[in-house]
């Protein structure tokens, strides 16, 4: 599957990594089910880091709430 989805956003399944947050585990396509995975990631080594990744993208967007006082 390759081309653009209906949000602008590239769509290769066969080429892109997802984290597994059930299994913990790197996959590459869609091989679970969406609420299970996170991502895309390019590489193998950036789905490796899903939940760091998730981690700083949260303490990032807390602060900016909080400084927008939300």
């Amino acid at each position: 599957m390759t081309g653009e989805n209906d949000y602008g956003i590239k769509q290769d399944a066969e080429h892109k990594y997802w984290y597994n947050m059930k299994t913990g585990q790197v996959e590459q396509g869609f091989l679970s089910p969406a609420p299970d995975r996170v991502g895309p990631f390019d590489t193998r080594v950036e789905a490796e880091h899903a939940l760091e990744k998730l981690r700083e993208n949260s303490a990032k967007w807390a602060e900016e709430d909080a400084e927008e006082g939300r």
